[in-house]
């Protein structure tokens, strides 16, 4: 018995060695994960789709901070002291532009002053759309002279009609800024992303062109998708809340009959919806979208009495978890939206 205490001992001894290197190793992996969280650059982001894009760049690296969080909207988004406060402390801020958050404007200039700011609408290699005037789209008196675009109720465009990257007259009361609602201008989007990160945070740099080439795979197989789901509703008109959607319409080839109000911040007088009203029975439109954060009453109104079916659509992302999938679910929503509703009426 006394001889079978050596091997077991021996054994014992060279297995110790083994069992205690991990355990002392707990520590230094630790820290070093918490020096690469620390290294981290502070990194901001206006709205949700942005937040969701510059999130899976930086993927492995660190998470943006996101301002226009939860179901508010940039149009009517009032800039908190905690929002002051990343901006001040950022490196890097992405926002589509003035034209979008027109709230950012004066606070980047008095907060942001240390923090490179990509401003996403020009990104080269943009399709720009003018805004849509006439017919039932209301009139954008924003003050600015602008040309804008005359919309039949069929208002088909051609990709020639838009207007890319740099040739854009950059006059932010030229074009609609829903930018995102097409793969390939977030494409473009994600580009700029990466290319101010790596300026930024050198050290990354090989995470980010990383991230961003898996992330232009995932938005040339949306793209695939998003063209099968819409498909089979391409011809059936329709009638938005606010005219967010032009970049889809053009990318998918739908149909956009008009919308009940050109911006979403002011609520429509009993005139306009009159008029949408009297358009949805004129045009045909079998479905009336409203969305989230604003009035659906109205919509009940513009459909009442006509055999018009209501849906909703979300292209500010109002409803969902900010993160890195949350652009795919995003624009998958709007589509099957569109699909059910048209498919139903």
């Amino acid at each position: 018995m006394k001889r079978a205490k050596g091997p077991a001992l021996k054994i014992l001894a060279l297995r110790m060695p083994a069992l205690a290197i991990p355990v002392l190793a707990i520590p230094a992996l630790l820290f070093a994960g918490t020096m690469r969280a620390a290294d981290a650059p502070v990194v901001v982001t206006s709205i949700k789709p942005i937040h969701s894009l510059v999130s899976a760049i930086m993927q492995g690296v660190g998470e943006p901070e996101l301002i226009v969080d939860g179901a508010a909207s940039p149009h009517t988004y009032n800039l908190k002291p905690s929002n002051a406060r990343a901006l001040q402390n950022a490196k890097v801020i992405f926002w589509v532009g003035p034209g979008l958050e027109a709230f950012l404007e004066k606070p980047l200039q008095a907060l942001g002053r240390d923090a490179s700011i990509a401003e996403l609408d020009n990104a080269p290699g943009l399709v720009k759309l003018p805004f849509r005037e006439g017919g039932a789209f209301e009139p954008h008196d924003d003050g600015d002279e602008h040309d804008s675009a005359s919309a039949t109720p069929e208002h088909e465009h051609d990709h020639a009609e838009a207007t890319h990257g740099a040739e854009a007259d950059h006059d932010h009361g030229t074009f609609d800024t829903h930018l995102w609602l097409d793969p390939m201008n977030a494409k473009a989007m994600a580009a700029m992303i990466t290319t101010t990160l790596v300026a930024a945070d050198p050290a990354n740099a090989l995470t980010y062109q990383g991230n961003a080439r898996a992330l232009d795979d995932r938005l040339d197989a949306l793209d695939t998708e998003l063209k099968g789901i819409v498909a089979p509703v391409k011809g059936k008109p329709f009638i938005v809340f606010h005219d967010a959607y032009q970049y889809f319409e053009h990318r998918y080839g739908i149909r956009v009959a008009g919308s009940i109000t050109v911006s979403p911040e002011t609520i429509p007088g009993a005139e306009r919806v009159s008029e949408i009203h009297r358009k949805v029975g004129e045009l045909g439109a079998t479905c009336v979208f409203a969305e989230p954060q604003f009035e659906p009453r109205l919509v009940n109104v513009v459909i009442g009495g006509t055999s018009a079916k209501s849906g909703v659509l979300d292209p500010e992302a109002a409803t969902l978890k900010a993160g890195p999938d949350l652009y795919f679910t995003l624009m998958r929503g709007i589509a099957n939206s569109m699909k059910d509703c048209l498919s139903s009426a």
